[in-house]
């Protein structure tokens, strides 16, 4: 009976404690006070984009095709008329950027928004003579030489569209297209603006004339 008695008697408290226990999951985050909503942090490292410039090696950005009639004359010998091949020759030159140049020291970043990169000058990857296209129209005074002047006239013709794209502005094409192809690029890794700039040539400077 005494011990019944005790049990009783711990009943209520038993209830208040549970209540309590209750009472504080339920209601707790009434007490606390609010966070304040934290902005997630973007920190961009470099490496990223040094690694996504590097990735993408010599990436071709323009093609110019020539098709032209080229003349080849060779002066043999004064006393004899020149050798004369003329060709109609079709050729490709292409022109483009050598991202692995790239270096650390290329790409800055400048506040939250803005990463700037210096590019490497635009080049001609490749220039050739397509030989499948191409053909000897005529040959003149030859000599019994027309293999060996035929060869020496196409490669005087691949030096030609090299020196025709060039002349019309394969170099300046190439740099637009890259600013075009790989400043969305970059700004969609980045999720900054990207300015693209030249790299900076250092030349080293002139010696003075020994005396």
């Amino acid at each position: 009976m005494p011990l019944l008695r005790l049990f009783f008697r711990l009943v209520p408290w038993i209830i208040i404690l549970a209540a309590g226990i209750f009472f504080w999951r339920t209601y707790d985050d009434w007490f606390k006070k609010p966070e304040e909503e934290k902005v997630p942090e973007v920190v961009l490292n470099y490496n990223t984009v040094l690694t996504s410039v590097e990735d993408l090696g010599r990436m071709e950005l323009v093609r110019y095709n020539f098709k032209d009639v080229v003349e080849y004359e060779k002066n043999v010998s004064r006393w004899i008329p020149n050798s004369k091949i003329v060709l109609i020759v079709s050729g490709e030159a292409v022109g483009c950027v050598d991202f692995s140049k790239v270096s650390p020291s290329d790409i800055q970043i400048q506040g939250d928004s803005v990463v700037q990169v210096a590019l490497p000058e635009p080049e001609i990857c490749y220039y050739k003579v397509d030989h499948s296209k191409s053909k000897v129209f005529s040959k003149e005074n030859t000599y019994f030489q027309d293999a060996e002047l035929v060869e020496e006239s196409f490669q005087y013709a691949e030096q030609n569209v090299k020196k025709a794209a060039l002349n019309s502005g394969i170099l300046r094409q190439t740099q637009v297209n890259a600013e075009k192809v790989l400043k969305p690029m970059l700004e969609e890794i980045t999720g900054r603006r990207v300015v693209l700039v030249p790299q900076r040539k250092i030349q080293n400077p002139e010696l003075p004339p020994k005396r």
